[in-house]
């Protein structure tokens, strides 16, 4: 079938854009500030047979790309006689998912009486129960502690919002009026999706629309093998380690092998660390889906669609941490393993082609929950944020300075909002001189940022990442500087003993929280950094006068205290 080209690109943007309204919807009714600000959350269309993406809101998480694709499979399968006006609520994160606190809703859109596609979103709930406030427990051994597991139900029965069900989510839920309010802001972005989707139907016809769906996937795919063509074919390694997993204090290994065949990429896990007691397991369809996002950022010009994916296989990491399995605990798993999951495929491409890739970037969410009660407002809350860091130096330059993490394009929530919303204060918010990894292209800054508790009691929880070792270098490029966390408790300043996580840390008026973000890895050898470059960056304050001396001044490898300061 021949497709006149204009045709094609407006209803390839018009699909694109039902998902976007959807995003913005989402976005601008939700109640709470990590949706509302941070815009963690994302909204797509799928197919009704395959579930198969068929595209996804230009300001949606990339990471949900993928779990979003495998949600709506497993919904399929399991729930295959939903009616017109039916909408699943599920969480659960061996089914599609994430972690418990990502809740996903999926509809079935009928069109002229007929099943055409289902619509979907997901957005981040600052809580969903658990042994502390926020979910981002540390220390769980079991799914059961970090939340409330929704299974695939009815939120939503022919246009009827089944109230038993979300009594019974908001009964187990802290601050449930704010939740109540994101769970309606998804129940509202899915109906502006299904108007905005009929009227595009409406104008260009059902078999011209589904035609095109087709034909975009095959040019997606079309042009990703063009792409993967210019990998030189071979087997290419790495291995990448997260800090531990919260309860036992050892690293956790993710050994990559990546296989390039003409057009086809195979990537395979085997013998990477087991199953681990505490909650960095990743469910096998999260780390398909960090393999995913991994490569869009190596092409990042091959439109969203199931085409995009079809050359990449992986195969199911069966006994690892990274193939999760009921009971275990997954609340790190979204945010700091897939991400770690990312930089092994970097790093594999990185050896392919290090003349076109980049050094390791940061390489955590910087999870940070605040759960306690504010007297001034007689109210409970739940604070979470994540931070940015430092992408690594590549081929034409030095790397982003406090971007955000690799699996998201969501944004840290201004500051002044976090302030009004809740009972604390930023003493600090900087960039973190002396993070950046040196190179002959250094990485991007970290970030250096203090909150301090005005009033009440609260309770403070972290899971991150890179506190041991240092995003990567490539090329002789140096790391990147690890992440720092401090509490101070009654003027007591303590450090967690695992390093990047901790929870449960009790805090009371003046008590505050440290937290500094790594830097990216620097790119080629630091001795052939531009002078000029070295004297820019101690003049903007970026590098002390000693950072500099030590990292470029010398030929042999930098002094390592002089990025974890």
């Amino acid at each position: 079938m021949t497709f006149d080209p204009v045709l094609l690109a407006v209803i390839q943007n018009g699909l694109r854009q039902v998902a976007t309204e959807m995003d913005l919807v989402h976005e601008k009714t939700s109640f709470s500030p990590v949706i509302s600000e941070g815009l963690d959350r994302a909204n797509g269309i799928y197919h009704r047979d395959t579930g198969e993406v068929i595209t996804q809101g230009e300001t949606g998480l990339p990471s949900f790309i993928g779990v979003m694709q495998f949600s709506a499979q497993h919904i399929i399968r399991l729930r295959p006689n939903l009616d017109e006006g039916d909408i699943i609520i599920v969480n659960d994160p061996y089914l599609g998912g994430t972690h418990l606190m990502d809740v996903r809703m999926v509809a079935p859109f009928h069109y002229r009486g007929r099943l055409w596609c289902y619509l979907s979103n997901v957005g981040h709930w600052s809580d969903v129960g658990g042994m502390v406030p926020g979910g981002f427990t540390s220390t769980a051994t079991e799914i059961q502690q970090e939340g409330l597991r929704i299974p695939p139900v009815k939120i939503q029965r022919r246009g009827v919002i089944d109230q038993d069900i979300v009594d019974f989510v908001m009964s187990n839920v802290r601050v449930p009026e704010e939740r109540l309010g994101d769970l309606k802001a998804q129940l509202g972005a899915l109906k502006v999706g299904a108007r905005r989707l009929t009227a595009l139907l409406d104008r260009y016809g059902a078999d011209t629309v589904e035609a095109v769906i087709d034909e975009l996937k095959v040019r997606s795919e079309r042009l990703m093998r063009a792409h993967i063509e210019t990998v030189p074919d071979g087997t290419y390694t790495a291995t990448v380690y997260n800090d531990s997993d919260g309860v036992v204090f050892e690293k956790l290994a993710i050994r990559l092998q990546m296989t390039v065949s003409g057009s086809d990429l195979t990537f395979s896990f085997a013998g990477s660390s087991p199953p681990c007691k505490g909650p960095m397991n990743c469910p096998a369809d999260l780390a398909t889906a960090g393999i995913y996002v991994a490569i869009k950022h190596v092409f990042p010009d091959v439109p969203i669609n199931a085409g995009c994916f079809a050359p990449i296989a992986v195969e199911r990491p069966v006994g690892t941490f990274l193939d999760a399995r009921y009971p275990r605990p997954c609340a790190g798993a979204a945010a700091e393993v897939c991400q770690r999951v990312m930089e092994s495929v970097f790093g594999a491409m990185g050896q392919a082609m290090p003349e076109r890739m980049f050094a390791a970037p940061f390489g955590t969410s910087g999870n940070f929950s605040l759960g306690g009660y504010d007297p001034a407002e007689d109210r409970r809350y739940i604070m979470y944020m994540f931070s940015g860091g430092g992408y690594g130096g590549w081929p034409e330059g030095d790397g982003l300075t406090n971007g955000c993490s690799t699996l998201s394009i969501a944004k840290t929530q201004p500051i002044e909002i976090l302030e009004q919303h809740f009972p604390v204060l930023y003493q600090e918010y900087a960039l973190r001189e002396n993070s950046a990894g040196p190179g002959r292209y250094r990485g991007g800054f970290g970030l250096n940022y203090r909150v301090q508790l005005l009033r009440g009691e609260a309770k403070a929880s972290f899971v991150m990442d890179h506190g041991v070792t240092g995003p990567a270098g490539l090329l002789g490029g140096e790391p990147g500087g690890t992440l720092a966390i401090e509490v101070s408790q009654g003027g007591k300043v303590v450090l967690p003993p695992h390093v990047s996580k901790g929870d449960g840390y009790p805090l009371e008026p003046g008590d505050w929280v440290q937290v500094r973000t790594p830097g990216g890895g620097g790119y080629g050898l630091a001795s052939e950094r531009e002078p000029r470059a070295i004297a820019h960056d101690i003049a903007r304050g970026y590098i002390s006068s000693k950072a500099a001396e030590a990292d470029y001044g010398q030929t042999g490898g930098p002094a390592a205290t002089s990025r974890a300061t």
